[in-house]
């Protein structure tokens, strides 16, 4: 500061306290969430078939209780990521967690195929929130390893699918689709019980001129912790920026940036609307990552949930196509040992992640896991027996579920604090058109007997989000957080900091 006095940032305090009991616990309570959108998300291959056997759907009836999933989660990304900027993250996730709870246990006892869509629908709303909660525990994170944290964190997904898995092979053929959909919404439940211990984000904090309670959070994170804050005064990104720039006066007097006063400085864009947030995400120095990273969150969607429901549709008593082909399975049934098999990709492909993002990087491990998911997928293009399918499958999702682990770090590090969770959120949003669109690929030409077609365009959709990840403007391997567009922290990237013994 402009007397002498020392002072620190949010980044050097949470780098002196460390990773300790304090992101512990917050990582369980936002792991839940996590888990949560898991089993709503892969309840959809499960239900889907069952509901239409027990109603009599059509193929494309049945692709539309996985598409209006993704219409509520495209409009509610995009809805709750403004919230948790304007209004703080802890505000940003509650109304999702109270829809997601609610619909999910109403959707249980939809009398008709109607109420079961609007539910679902209401459902995927409360799910675009859930992004919000992966940008707040982001911002609790130390720089260095960060990476690998936020891989340990993208774990809870993997076991909320094989929660999922487990819970349909016990559930289904027993007590059928109604009891799975009311159980898979317990985990939201959890998350409202424990809401109120949650804090909210420093870094937020700070960005709206709240300096003094953002210091209080920190206070409570070291003693968690059993650290000390380091010595000084807490500063935001803004008074270091401007303290860089600006010689105070001869005369001693303060200058009008308000560098040193009670009222710390805040970003320009600290107060944005909501439609001036979208446009930020589109100025020179976004435009680039922005529309590089739709395309990849499009592309790790459809071929996420693609291969989800392919899973499904080759090996299941609807497919009709191979008719030489012995079946044992009835009409409308799924072989949920086979799925059950396939959710376990996600576990190699969680560990390849956490190996890989700080050592090589966040660009370099999503390209060359998108292309080994092509090399996987391309001898899909023919029928090919039960078990080769399953392998093809497995090792398809291994490296679809490590790309899509990765992105999601890659995504709130790229953008400031001041339009993070709207970056994230609109992103997921697109990321929500490939789901929509997935199913009438993955589940209508499947069932048409289109598989080659099919396959096609995964590999297609795969390896264009592969060469766009090549084009990201800059890697954000061992980068501080910025909190606002103008701010210059990382214009030149520093070497990674290593965390003080």
């Amino acid at each position: 500061m402009a007397d002498g006095a020392t002072s620190y940032t949010v980044d050097e305090a949470l780098l002196a306290m460390g990773f300790g009991k304090f992101q512990c616990l917050f990582l369980l309570y936002a792991g839940m969430g996590w888990i949560s959108e898991a089993m709503e998300m892969m309840i959809l291959s499960y239900v889907g078939p069952a509901v239409q056997h027990t109603w009599g759907l059509t193929s494309k009836q049945e692709s539309l209780i996985t598409t209006v999933v993704f219409v509520g989660m495209m409009v509610g990304a995009y809805s709750w990521g403004l919230l948790s900027d304007k209004y703080g993250r802890r505000k940003g996730f509650l109304v999702p967690a109270i829809v997601t709870s609610g619909f999910g246990l109403l959707s249980s006892f939809a009398p008709n195929y109607v109420t079961l869509i609007l539910s679902r629908c209401l459902v995927g709303l409360g799910l675009g929130g859930v992004p919000v909660i992966l940008a707040w525990f982001l911002e609790f994170m130390p720089a260095p390893n960060r990476g690998t944290w936020m891989i340990i964190f993208q774990g809870f997904w993997t076991i909320g699918a094989i929660m999922e898995a487990a819970l349909a092979w016990i559930i289904m053929p027993r007590l059928g689709w109604r009891w799975l959909l009311a159980l898979s919404a317990s985990p939201s439940l959890l998350l409202l019980i424990f809401y109120i211990m949650t804090p909210e984000s420093p870094r937020y904090l700070c960005l709206k001129g709240r300096k003094n309670n953002a210091l209080r959070i920190l206070e409570k994170i070291g003693k968690l912790n059993g650290k000390r804050l380091p010595p000084g005064n807490l500063v935001t990104d803004h008074e270091v920026e401007l303290q860089e720039k600006i010689v105070p006066p001869k005369d001693g007097n303060e200058d009008d940036s308000g560098v040193g006063s009670s009222n710390p400085p805040r970003w320009k864009d600290s107060d944005m609307g909501a439609f001036r947030s979208q446009l930020m995400l589109l100025s020179p120095k976004l435009i680039r990552s922005t529309l590089l990273l739709w395309v990849v969150f499009f592309g790790n969607a459809f071929s996420y949930y693609g291969l989800v429901l392919l899973t499904t549709e080759l090996n299941s008593g609807n497919n009709k196509c191979n008719p030489n082909e012995l079946r044992s399975q009835k009409s409308g049934s799924v072989n949920y040992k086979n799925v059950f098999i396939t959710t376990f990709a996600e576990l190699p492909g969680l560990i390849i992640s956490a190996f890989t993002v700080d050592k090589f990087g966040r660009k370099l491990s999503m390209a060359v896991m998108f292309f080994i998911c092509c090399i996987f997928m391309l001898p899909l293009v023919v029928h090919q027996s039960e078990a080769v399918t399953i392998v093809l499958l497995f090792g398809a999702r291994i490296c679809i579920t490590g790309t899509f682990a990765v992105v999601y770090i890659y995504a709130p590090e790229i953008y400031p604090t001041s339009v993070r969770t709207t970056g994230v959120g609109v992103a997921s949003s697109m990321g929500r058109v490939g789901g929509m669109i997935c199913p009438f690929v993955a589940v209508g030409l499947v069932q048409g007997c289109h598989q080659t077609a099919a396959v096609v365009l995964f590999v297609g959709v795969v390896f264009v989000s592969g060469i766009c990840t090549c084009y990201f403007p800059f890697e954000t391997k061992g980068r501080e957080l910025t909190d606002s567009v103008a701010s210059t922290k990382n214009e030149k990237p520093k070497a990674t900091r290593q965390e003080e013994p």
